[in-house]
């Protein structure tokens, strides 16, 4: 079972209240706002106080011992503080809970008022809900709304752009409830295959098709992109199966915000024999060599 409240400390599940409290001090001098101005500082420092106040006291401890991070829904603290959105963490937390999780602000001091977690067995194990879903391969690329039905309610879920596949999302209040709780409904996707693209990471593969007088003399050709047409000039002699790589035509990496790219592969269209005219069919026959040719 996953109790990631310690990770957070970063002491072991067997440490001692003395050395839970030393490992607090120590990441609240570092991470308090007043002191460190880098980006997510503050947002680490309330997850260090959350932590402290339950590992401080005994009587929680044994309880988030008991449970782990399934009072988080399954996520490690971390991910479950990140996921909410900006929301307000003390709020989220006395939902959870039942009330009583004081402020995260003053350092150095314990965050006070952390309800108990009275009945947590008989409420939480049933309240999130976990399914599947299938999302068109376009809207994993692109992102967009998705409709969904569930539990007799039908409502859009937002897709972010660059999804991949078996991530999950989380549908807040969309679980169960029970005595005045709702759960979350956690979806992990699945992507529809496309018969046009393949997806390597944020990379994108598809075949474009060339007509053979654009393969042999060179031109532009209009390629059909997610985003939107591209025209790319071909060169003189291109040859089936030759790439081409579209910069920034990929998929989006969610993490750093990087766009991959879309490698283009040439098809080239000949023409049937019999809509050629006889005098250029004698013209290629006396031109071109095979291998039957003398």
């Amino acid at each position: 079972m996953s109790k990631s409240l310690y990770e957070t400390l970063g002491v072991a599940q067997s440490a001692s209240a003395d050395e839970i409290k030393k490992a607090y001090r120590r990441l609240a001098r570092k991470y308090h706002p007043d002191i460190n101005k880098e980006v997510g500082a503050e947002d680490k420092f309330k997850e260090i106080n959350a932590a402290y106040e339950i590992l401080s006291d005994e009587k929680k401890r044994k309880q988030y011992d008991m449970y782990g991070d399934n009072m988080f829904g399954g996520q490690n603290f971390h991910d479950f503080a990140s996921s909410q959105g900006g929301a307000d963490l003390n709020d989220i937390l006395r939902n959870i809970f039942g009330g009583g999780f004081g402020g995260f602000g003053s350092f150095g001091g314990r965050a006070g008022g952390f309800g108990g977690f009275g009945g947590f067995d008989n409420m939480q194990q049933d309240l999130d809900v976990n399914a599947k879903i299938t999302i068109p391969f376009e809207t994993a690329i692109l992102g967009g709304k998705h409709k969904l039905s569930y539990n007799g309610e039908t409502f859009d879920i937002k897709i972010p752009a660059g999804i991949e596949q078996n991530e999950k999302l989380r549908i807040k209040g969309k679980g169960r409830a029970f005595q005045g709780h709702q759960g979350d409904l956690f979806l992990s996707v699945h992507i529809a295959p496309s018969s046009v693209y393949k997806r390597d990471g944020i990379n994108l593969e598809r075949n474009f098709d060339v007509p053979l007088k654009t393969a042999l003399f060179g031109g532009k050709v209009k390629i059909p992109a997610l985003e939107k047409e591209v025209t790319i000039k071909v060169a003189q002699d291109t040859k089936q199966g030759q790439k081409f790589r579209l910069k920034g035509y990929g998929a989006v990496n969610r993490k750093t915000g990087e766009k991959g790219d879309m490698y283009v592969s040439a098809n080239v269209i000949l023409p049937k024999v019999d809509t050629l005219s006889t005098k250029l069919k004698e013209l290629i026959k006396s031109e071109l060599i095979g291998d039957g040719d003398a």
